[in-house]
């Protein structure tokens, strides 16, 4: 072994070392700032945003407009990642690049299309519903 592959290692073990370190100073910080007492009353009792639960969870049911627009988002935040590679791999040159532009917006088109018909369809009204 000559002296280059021995840096290579020792950057390999310092990027290892990096990670380990990344990964468990969250856990040492999490663990002097806790709280050190435990309230029974809270500790087994399911936690969201603060709120105190009350009912059952059953008792209350979500709307299905929720699951549309999650649907529609993460539908969508997909097919832009799409743009991405279209963008870098038509830059070579100008027919390329003129092809790419068109591919782009007839994708773009065809996104536009999606989300008007879920606005026609009302998946982005959001009716306020009372408890009971």
């Amino acid at each position: 072994m000559n002296d280059s592959d021995l840096i290579n290692f020792m950057y390999i073990l310092l990027f290892l070392a990096g990670g380990c370190i990344t990964v468990f100073i969250p856990f040492v910080i999490s663990y002097f700032i806790r709280p050190k007492t435990i309230e029974y009353q809270k500790s087994f009792q399911p936690y969201e945003c603060g709120v105190d639960p009350f009912k059952q969870m059953w008792d209350y049911r979500f709307g299905i407009s929720y699951y549309l627009y999650a649907l529609i988002f993460l539908a969508f935040d997909v097919d832009v990642l799409y743009l991405f590679p279209i963008g870098t791999i038509y830059n070579t040159d100008k027919i390329g690049a003129v092809r790419g532009i068109s591919e782009i917006f007839i994708f773009i088109g065809i996104l536009s299309l999606a989300i008007i018909y879920a606005w026609v369809k009302g998946v982005f009204k959001w009716e306020r519903k009372t408890v009971k």
